[in-house]
């Protein structure tokens, strides 16, 4: 295996210009000075979409936001106070009219096509989507709502699927009409992969004129638009509502929110306490995730213009090669040509710098961008990369 010099490497990552890759002195302080600071420990963590506060983290951060100005306003069964504060800023990032604070994105979801729907009928869905898979059949048990599967093992279905689907159910014996669709961007279960944007804009179209309603499952909406041009508020304006993780990568404990129009949502919390999830105080989830909220846009910016610039220069040395997700986000492989990728993994943890498990066959690791990778340089970062597999 060819070696680089770490000297020469370190020197191209932080001082070359060639690549556009320089980072100045002013630029490394503003790292820290950027960031939320949740506990002392200031680490970067390759993996995963949110931070993985501690309870002690999450502790002190309530215990400084109380601390601080007016402190931290709390609700009455999960509204007013601070959770009333979180739902307006939402409502204003997506452009719509009211939000409404979930303790789950499974209710969420499950309330959006519910109320979309209007009773017992049928709502399209992609087969890989989480709404599909993952909660237990509850949209058909609870709201006798049947979900319909298009695509499967892709991100996205085709207007042309969805035509066809109607088509069909206009020629069944017995009326079942189709009074829903739920798209989810980015997928889960396609690791992060983005639903093709022009396809979803001839589906929400298509669907506005035939009197169906649409849906987005975005619950990492705010991930996706930093690898993108369009704003997260683009990306929902077609949809009647859209779903937003608050635990993913606003880092709360759980929740989630559901916006859409006030006609919609005003009376939602009714719905919300029906369906068991009128938690009497849920003032820490929203303190927290209003918290990480402000500001996101720009801290995540930079996490993902450091990524990009560490990529550049790891790829330059011959134990590392990246692997894109075709259509993806914030996630990638990184392959390793090491003899052992828990100890190159290890030595990497000295230094405060976190990979996930080894993939199973060996080859390297999955990792994902969030917030903390603008926590360091992309030139520092590289020469730890470097430093841990030489050594």
């Amino acid at each position: 295996m060819r070696m680089i010099d770490r000297r020469r490497f370190l020197h191209f990552g932080a001082a070359s210009g060639v690549f556009g890759l320089t980072t100045s002195q002013a630029e490394q302080t503003a790292v820290a000075a950027s960031q939320p600071q949740a506990s002392s420990e200031q680490s970067v963590k390759l993996f995963g979409d949110g931070l993985g506060l501690t309870p002690d983290d999450s502790v002190k951060l309530l215990t400084r936001l109380a601390e601080e100005g007016e402190g931290v306003q709390a609700d009455s069964y999960s509204n007013g106070g601070v959770v009333e504060e979180l739902e307006q800023a939402f409502a204003a990032a997506l452009g719509k009219e009211r939000a409404v604070f979930m303790p789950t994105g499974t209710l969420a979801n499950h309330l959006a096509v519910r109320i979309l729907a209007g009773g017992p009928s049928r709502a399209i869905v992609q087969a890989e989507s989480h709404l599909y898979n993952d909660t237990g059949d509850t949209v058909q048990t609870l709201s006798n709502i049947q979900l319909v599967p298009l695509a499967p093992g892709r991100a996205t279905f085709t207007v042309d699927e969805v035509r066809a689907l109607l088509d069909r159910t206009a020629s069944g014996r017995v009326a079942t009409p189709v009074s829903a669709i739920s798209i989810e961007s980015p997928v889960r279960r396609k690791s992060g992969e983005i639903f093709d944007e022009t396809e979803m804009d001839k589906i929400t179209t298509f669907a506005r004129q035939n009197g169906i309603h649409t849906h987005l499952d975005g619950a990492r909406l705010f991930l996706q638009t930093g690898f993108g041009e369009r704003s997260a508020e683009d990306y929902a304006r077609p949809f009647d509502t859209v779903y937003v993780s608050l635990y993913k990568y606003f880092n709360a404990p759980s929740g989630a929110i559901l916006a859409g129009p006030s006609a919609l949502l005003d009376k939602m919390f009714h719905a919300r306490r029906m369906f068991g999830g009128g938690l009497a105080h849920v003032w820490p989830f929203a303190a927290i995730a209003l918290h990480y909220f402000r500001g996101f846009p720009e801290r995540y910016a930079r996490a993902v213009h450091v990524s990009n610039e560490w990529k550049q220069l790891v790829s330059k040395h011959d134990a590392f090669s990246i692997k894109p997700i075709p259509a993806g986000t914030n996630l990638f492989w990184l392959q390793v040509k090491h003899p052992d990728l828990d100890r190159f993994r290890n030595r990497l943890a000295h230094q405060n710098v976190h990979l996930p498990a080894p993939l199973v066959d060996g080859s390297g690791f999955r990792l994902g961008i969030n917030e903390s990778w603008g926590r360091i340089t992309s030139s520092d970062l590289a020469g730890m990369f470097v430093q841990a597999v030489e050594a």
